[in-house]
């Protein structure tokens, strides 16, 4: 016990001993998201980084969107819709756009911005990779051609989250070059170590000090790594092979900053789209035992009635057919067992869970599930421009992380090869820069008044009619092109096929103001010509007659 009373005394030697300040308070004013009740107590957020999370689930994250992708018709749909929006049944069109710059003093003229278009040059590289891009040429098992390699490539990402594209250059190969589409499995997410030139290996990924690929470590083939019996997943004693980055293309899509490997886009719907399949196939059961009839015999001694045969624990059943009545003994009750189904929520319920599986996969619900009964023209048009906006987004990633690159080395390769004569200083200053790509375009949602929209905005000057070409993923100068041999044909077979007119009946209006004053301008607007660019209503403007 204490022996004083009262304050402590001030001894000599001694300090007062510190009273323990209360704790600071929360302030009352913060992020409702960062509040801790028993609400949010299920919310779990773990400060870890994408490499770290990725770690510990990628290898199951890409087994289940696979299981998915097999079994479940939502997933499947989703990728059709992938292949179909993004890469569609031409794939990416190549056109090479190479220019002629004006000479001076012998050599191109650096400062004129661009010339005439290298008709030669340009025929040239694109028969050649039209050529290329066939079955049996592009890919080194001769299986896919170049529209397939960006269907299975576009689809891998979205369900592996990942695919690698080994760039082959070997003589034996039609052009000397091909590709080899890898899946994500050869990369061991389990290899993680630290070289001793400063370099550190994630998952299988060799990175240099700014995080940049340098090379990629992958099990080597030719079995795939899931095909025998394995241990801790792959094939016992397969070794591994180091492949410089310049030869492989590690194609993902990447969602945080310093993010290694890709993770499929089922990875957050995943669980939804599982949920959901089990409540269908429940409903499924349900319905099924609603729509039989059955019921259980009483008596009261429970052994009276033999029936017409026993179940595995000796009880007497009964099948009734269609349409009879029979008689049961005396004592035997029918007890009928009719449950109600289906259950009126299912549609709503269903719907609901949908859309948010749609949306998590940047995909309508009217596509996704090919539901069309509450849709309308303003309501699919304007889901459509959005959704169209996202594939567009998915080709332009395809053309730089695909396209572009297999067209640089596959030109490089063109040139050592001898195939074009020209230096491999100019491939890479004039042809390969000018070699585009374009995705495919989309149909419009009502043809008619969008052409008609399309028509106003040309004679308006709102657009050319390039623009409107590019916008259906076409080459202005190929449609032109077309028109023109169609009629040069027309004509040459003795058809006539009418004025063609692009623009239209109309013909744009030019207002010259010269000599005119503000008064009689002034009458012009407000006899009718109140729009400027538009001529005045004849109805309204007054003759000088």
């Amino acid at each position: 016990m204490w022996p004083f009373k009262g304050e402590i005394p001030d001894l000599i030697g001694t300090e007062k001993p510190k009273v323990q300040e209360p704790a600071p308070k929360r302030p009352k004013r913060n992020y409702l998201g960062n509040q801790v009740s028993s609400l949010l107590s299920d919310f779990l957020s773990p400060a870890t980084s994408a490499d770290t999370e990725i770690r510990a689930a990628i290898r199951r994250l890409r087994d289940r969107s696979r299981q998915l992708a097999r079994n479940n018709p939502y997933a499947k749909r989703a990728l059709q819709v992938y292949r179909t929006m993004i890469v569609g049944h031409e794939g990416l069109t190549f056109q090479s756009r190479a220019r002629n710059l004006p000479l001076v003093n012998g050599r191109p003229d650096p400062n004129t911005a661009q010339g005439p278009l290298d008709q030669v040059g340009n025929a040239r590289i694109e028969r050649a990779w039209k050529e290329w891009s066939q079955l049996g040429n592009c890919e080194v098992s001769g299986k896919l051609s170049w529209v397939d390699v960006q269907q299975l490539v576009i689809e891998s990402v979205q369900r592996d989250g990942e695919v690698l594209v080994k760039l082959v250059r070997d003589k034996s190969l039609p052009f000397g070059f091909g590709l080899q589409v890898l899946e994500g499995d050869y990369l061991d997410e389990q290899y993680d170590t630290t070289l001793a030139n400063g370099n550190r290996i994630i998952m299988g990924v060799e990175l240099n000090r700014f995080h940049r690929p340098v090379a990629y470590h992958l099990f080597v083939g030719p079995d795939h790594p899931l095909d025998y019996g394995t241990v801790g997943g792959y094939h016992h004693g397969m070794r591994r092979i180091r492949v410089p980055a310049e030869e492989l293309l590690h194609i993902y899509l990447p969602e945080r900053s310093q993010q290694t490997r890709g993770v499929p886009a089922f990875a957050a719907v995943m669980e939804s789209m599982h949920q959901l399949q089990g409540y269908l196939q429940a409903e499924v059961v349900a319905a099924r035992l609603g729509a039989a009839k059955m019921g259980f015999l009483q008596s009261p001694e429970g052994d009276s009635f033999d029936g017409e045969d026993t179940i595995d624990d000796y009880q007497p059943i009964m099948d009734a057919s269609p349409g009879s009545i029979q008689q049961l003994p005396a004592g035997v009750n029918f007890q009928a067992w009719d449950p109600t189904h289906p259950t009126t929520a299912f549609k709503d319920f269903h719907s609901s869970v949908l859309r948010s599986i749609a949306s998590g996969l940047g995909i309508s619900y009217a596509e996704l599930s090919n539901d069309l009964t509450d849709v309308n023209y303003s309501s699919i048009r304007q889901g459509a421009i959005s959704e169209r906006d996202h594939y567009r987004m998915l080709q332009n990633f395809l053309i730089t992380h695909l396209a572009k690159p297999v067209h640089r080395e596959w030109h490089k390769v063109q040139v050592l090869s001898g195939r074009f004569d020209w230096s491999m200083d100019k491939a890479e200053s004039k042809f390969i820069p000018s070699g585009e790509f374009r995705g495919r375009g989309f149909a419009w949602v009502d043809p008619a008044k969008e052409i008609n929209a399309a028509v106003d905005a040309v004679q308006s000057g709102f657009m050319s009619l390039s623009d409107v070409q590019l916008q259906y993923g076409r080459d202005p100068e190929e449609v032109f092109a077309q028109i023109q041999q169609d009629l040069e044909m027309a004509e040459r077979y003795g058809l006539t096929v009418g004025h063609f007119a692009p623009l239209g009946p109309k013909q744009p209006f030019f207002l010259d103001l010269t000599n005119i004053n503000q008064e009689d301008l002034g009458n012009q607007v407000s006899a009718g010509n109140k729009r400027p660019g538009r001529p005045p209503n004849p109805e309204t403007v007054e003759s000088d007659e």
